[in-house]
């Protein structure tokens, strides 16, 4: 073969190589996609609302008007960071704070299982 005819098989092989990567790469970017949705829709499947009190409405507003002070409601909610400032505002006020928890425990009770899953589960508000 000459010389030619080996760099245009080179070009040739080049080329086809990268029309692989790049084919190779949409569709790995295509499976990220989809595993990025179905991730996404295992991690919310648990917490749907269901009407019964899997969606921690009943177990969260009754913990807020009990143990308020407390924040245990944060916690059941996954509100870590805010259940801490909850306890933080109870010990400076010398338990008033637990006045939020009452509060927050009546509105959750008093919402719909849809709307306090909407509000408080899949948006997560934290406080009330």
């Amino acid at each position: 073969m000459s010389e030619e005819t080996d760099k245009n098989l080179g070009d040739d092989l080049k080329d086809k190589a990268n029309e692989f990567a790049d084919s190779a790469k949409e569709t790995a970017n295509e499976f990220a996609d989809s595993a990025k949705g179905a991730a996404q829709d295992i991690k919310e499947e648990w917490n749907k609302a269901t009407g019964d009190d899997s969606n921690k409405k009943i177990v969260a507003g009754l913990m807020g008007i009990l143990f308020g002070s407390l924040g245990i409601h944060k916690f059941v909610l996954g509100y870590t960071k805010e259940g801490l400032i909850q306890i933080g505002i109870s010990v400076v006020t010398c338990g008033a704070g637990g006045l939020i928890g009452f509060i927050e425990g009546i509105i959750y009770l008093t919402k719909s299982d849809e709307e306090f899953y909407n509000t408080y589960q899949a948006n997560k508000k934290p406080w009330f």
